[in-house]
């Protein structure tokens, strides 16, 4: 994400040379002027060489997949992004830890999809045995699988609305077109407050305790958390599960490859570039 962040920093001082002029001023300090080009050498600076390393490194991940005729296929990104987002406990978390590491979906997309080339041109080269499986398993207590439930919330910011909203509910009242109506949830509303499947202890200690106490197609009573007033709705649960290395293979091997890619690709990225005719002008020396 701090890379993310460095090409975002970059890329709007770049902008900014194409809309000012060299002496234009972008801000003042005691009637001091800070000019353009003071701003952009600052910038080049401190994100300069990591930002350009890092578009090197992927123009050459790029040029290894297409000599290798490899690609990644839209469903496969997206594919990426829900399992992400299941990870973060919904959309709504997603979208907030991307605020919180200052970058964009746009952004993280194409840094996955970058990071999806390099999985498919190392993967052939890596070796992952039922040793290795196993003792990851052994040693890591994280593939049982927690109680889930799936549900929806109409999320409003006082409880006299939260009030309105659940005596329409009662009233026979849609539980998606009222949450496009009167939710404040931005991210989950256009959605008819969908949230997907997350386990217990995903959410906030109120949210969560309200939601797991619910039957299937149950409607909750106003719940009150530091976010507002939901209305939360249970669509599906699932029974938790003891940990199975058979089960869990899959998943061991995946992380095992993610874990050998990461540790891998510093150094076939330096043997690759050894094919390239590459001139960095902004590399420490």
């Amino acid at each position: 994400m701090v890379i993310i962040l460095s090409v975002l920093i970059v890329a709007s001082v770049i902008l900014l040379s194409f809309t000012l002029k060299k002496e234009d001023t972008v801000a003042t300090f005691n009637g001091e002027a800070i000019s353009k080009d003071q701003l952009y050498s600052e910038m080049v600076e401190q994100y300069g060489p990591a930002t350009v390393d890092k578009i090197i490194s992927e123009k050459i991940v790029a040029a290894e997949a297409k000599k290798q005729k490899v690609s990644v296929k839209d469903s496969e990104l997206n594919q990426e992004i829900e399992t992400l987002k299941a990870s973060y406990g919904g959309e709504e978390a997603f979208n907030k830890a991307l605020e919180t590491n200052n970058t964009s979906l746009t952004y993280l997309k194409q840094d996955l999809k970058n990071y999806l080339t390099i999985k498919k041109l190392l993967e052939p080269e890596i070796t992952i045995t039922d040793e290795e499986m196993k003792t990851y398993f052994n040693e890591n207590n994280t593939f049982a699988q927690a109680e889930q439930i799936k549900a929806s919330h109409i999320l409003v910011a006082d409880e006299k609305t939260a009030n309105v909203v659940k005596e329409k509910l009662n009233n026979g009242g849609d539980f998606a077109k009222l949450a496009k109506e009167y939710s404040t949830g931005e991210s989950t509303k256009d959605a008819g407050g969908e949230l997907g499947y997350f386990a217990k202890g995903t959410m906030v200690t109120e949210f969560d305790d309200a939601a797991f106490g619910l039957a299937v197609g149950e409607v909750s009573k106003p719940v009150k958390t530091k976010y507002g007033y939901h209305i939360i709705k249970v669509e599906a649960k699932k029974k938790g599960k003891e940990a199975n290395y058979n089960d869990s293979k899959a998943k061991i091997k995946e992380t095992l490859l993610d874990q050998k890619i990461d540790s891998e690709y510093a150094t076939w990225l330096e043997k690759k570039k050894k094919s390239y005719d590459i001139k960095n002008t902004l590399e420490k020396v």
